[in-house]
């Protein structure tokens, strides 16, 4: 497919943090977007206002003409996550129409830039994020496109120039197997999608299948003690890249970070996590591939904002802090709960969760309750379905009834603040990646009085 033929772009599913991301991108290089979506969310909103045509029901006549009528120059793009029975989708795909996954897009869009893609079951957002912000301070001509919305861009979607790219290599649907890059990392490689896998060892077989996808002469960049061949980084240990001599200082990291070539003294990091600090430390790695000189990198190591969602303080003082964070697996929820540990040791903690996935809560529900049993203090919210129907026997009054910890209790969504009000803690995390997101902003709004 010849992108330059293509003068429309319309997206089923076009709220989805990867997809607006790419209608972004279309958007910016001046072609005609538009799509649809389930729910009207902040992204959508964003995306209206900025011109782009959204509608939310399933209905062919809700789409514009010059979409609908013109399939020689119209490209669909469409999300795994929509059914195939969608009357959308079902429309273009019996009309003539060019469809197309957003992976397969991505993978067309970046081909022929130099590419730098994060996978990992963990850490892609943020990694990404890192390596974009590195990347523009240190003035290198890049498109990014990330999973999140970033703190330093306030966006998901970067474009200073096209010579190089930055993507999360998404595993999800095998996403990441339409993409070349030039310079990979794999952060992690947990069991997750197994309903797309079927279990672990397929996962990690076809993460080595996307290893062996690099440009010839590329670089694989690999967490010291996963089973992959590459250039190791790691903390206090033989990696090839190491951070060594880690001191706190006002809620920010101070280390030493040694690569195979030089040594740097005192750089700083302000995310808290010792997993942050490997994302930050990869980005760092696959950033210097593009010859940007590792000092400005470091420098730009300590600017980094984050990311929405990502262990973010929504209220931070003396009398109470607030953390949100999109923490939906056992491992991630663990780096959290070590986090807070270690930026505010013994502090009353109360964590709010919802589950993401019937599937994923079937599949992971020993290791949740042992995750979430380390909070003294612990609300469990419905399972988010995303795109599932129920499974009999999994609810979360079944994984709650396995968490040990002493304080712990079923809510609705609409009981978060009270219950909140009601334990007065010092801490507040609020995990998950359904639809807690968008409660966060009402529980700041009601906390505020700590603020």
């Amino acid at each position: 497919m010849n992108l330059t033929q293509i003068h429309k772009v319309y997206f089923i599913g076009i709220g989805g943090i990867g997809m607006s991301a790419l209608a972004r991108y279309f958007a910016f290089i001046n072609k005609a977007v538009g799509g649809y979506d389930k729910t009207e969310s902040p992204l959508t909103q964003e995306l209206a206002n900025s011109g782009i045509d959204i509608h939310y029901t399933d209905d062919m006549n809700a789409v514009s003409g010059e979409f609908k009528n013109d399939p020689e120059h119209t490209l669909v793009v469409y999300t795994p996550a929509v059914s195939s029975n969608h009357s959308e989708y079902q429309y273009f795909l019996n009309n003539g129409f060019t469809i197309k996954k957003r992976s397969e897009v991505l993978g067309l869009i970046t081909k022929d830039s130099f590419c730098l893609a994060v996978a990992g079951t963990h850490g892609k957002t943020t990694t990404s994020s890192i390596l974009a912000h590195l990347l523009k301070e240190t003035g290198v001509k890049m498109t990014a496109f990330l999973g999140g919305i970033s703190e330093d861009f306030n966006s998901n979607f970067l474009l200073e120039g096209t010579d190089y790219s930055v993507v999360e290599a998404d595993e999800f649907d095998r996403s990441f197997m339409q993409l070349t890059p030039n310079v990979a990392c794999v952060t992690s490689m947990d069991a997750d999608h197994l309903d797309i896998y079927g279990d672990a060892e397929e996962l990690e077989r076809t993460f080595v299948d996307f290893t062996k996808r690099l440009k010839p002469g590329g670089k694989l960049f690999v967490r010291n003690g996963l089973p992959l061949e590459g250039l190791t980084y790691g903390i206090e240990d033989n990696s090839d890249y190491c951070i060594r001599n880690i001191k706190i200082e006002r809620g920010t990291y101070i280390f030493d970070l040694e690569t195979p070539d030089l040594k740097l003294d005192g750089v700083e990091f302000s995310k808290p996590g010792r997993h942050n600090l490997l994302n930050g430390l990869v980005a760092f790695a696959m950033a210097m591939q593009t010859g940007s000189p590792p000092h400005r990198l470091a420098e730009a190591l300590s600017t980094f904002k984050g990311v929405q969602r990502r262990f973010s303080y929504r209220i931070k003082n003396e009398d109470f802090i607030f953390i949100d964070d999109y923490a939906h697996h056992p491992t991630e929820i663990n780096a959290v709960f070590e986090a807070i540990s270690e930026m505010h040791p013994n502090k009353k903690v109360l964590a709010v969760f919802q589950p993401h996935l019937f599937s994923r809560t079937r599949d992971f529900a020993d290791a949740f309750a042992k995750s979430l049993s380390q909070f003294d203090n612990v609300l469990l919210l419905d399972i988010y379905p995303a795109r599932e129907e129920p499974l009999e026997g999994i609810d979360s009054k079944w994984l709650l009834d396995k968490i040990k910890s002493s304080n712990k209790k079923l809510i609705s969504k609409e009981q978060i603040i009270s219950e909140i009000k009601s334990q007065n803690p010092e801490v507040l995390i609020t995990m998950g990646a359904g639809d807690i997101g968008l409660e966060v902003v009402k529980i700041k709004k009601e906390m505020s009085y700590a603020d």
